[in-house]
């Protein structure tokens, strides 16, 4: 199961798809980030694909 690396908290499959880097590090789950920071970075690798 994907944890992420800041706290170590389990994170679900579908998180870990969606926000992992392109090493498939999660680099802050939700209760390491805020939501706008998490829509920010969807929105730019959005723009980048």
């Amino acid at each position: 199961m994907p944890t992420c690396n800041h706290c170590g908290a389990h994170v679900s499959e579908r998180f870990a798809r969606v926000f992992a880097d392109a090493n498939g590090e999660i680099h802050a789950c939700i209760s390491c980030s805020a939501n706008a920071g998490i829509a920010e970075v969807a929105r730019e690798r959005a723009r980048g694909t």
